[in-house]
């Protein structure tokens, strides 16, 4: 089943609620229904999870928690996915997401000239915040459309399998009667 999959790489509910930002929730990470494993709260949770890792912005965990107590999907797996974009993966997946925006507003792509200074990162900022938020927006949404449906079939297929597997053991087995 694929609860037991997700189940096996899932946080520990009481990590969660001790988390220091995510425990200023309260009383809304105590629903039970965002720790349930489902079609629905996973699916949901992809949905997410996905869409706020593609948020150019500070504390995206925080944004994913909310949305996911929003929409009651699975608390756990929706804040999981934010770490797709990392120290590691967001200058990658941010400079895509900026190529994405300024395709969508009809702009060519230029080269900067790095300098570390304070006037050249706002000069920078302020010329690529609307490409590289259009393009991070779609992105995610895209993502996060595609992910919620994937893991719908993906869910669906596994048990399908499942019972057919069950389906034809049974058939084997011989009769007691």
């Amino acid at each position: 089943m694929p609860r037991r999959f997700i189940k096996r790489y899932m946080p520990d509910e009481a990590t969660i609620k001790e988390h220091p930002h995510l425990s200023k929730l309260g009383r809304f990470i105590h629903d039970p229904n965002l720790w349930h494993l489902n079609r629905n709260s996973v699916s949901l949770a992809f949905l997410v999870g996905m869409f706020c890792a593609f948020l150019p912005i500070p504390m995206q965990m925080v944004v994913a928690a909310a949305l996911a107590i929003l929409v009651r999907s699975n608390l756990p797996i929706a804040v999981g996915l934010v770490w797709i974009t990392n120290p590691l993966t967001m200058p990658p997946i941010f400079y895509a997401t900026y190529r994405v925006g300024m395709y969508l507003l009809g702009n060519p792509v230029e080269d900067a000239q790095f300098e570390l200074t304070m006037e050249w990162f706002t000069r920078e900022l302020s010329r690529i915040w609307w490409p590289l938020l259009l393009g991070s927006v779609v992105c995610g949404a895209v993502t996060a459309v595609a992910s919620y449906f994937g893991v719908r079939y993906l869910w669906l297929w596994r048990v399908g399998r499942s019972w057919k597997k069950r389906s034809h053991r049974n058939r084997k087995r011989p009769d007691n009667d």
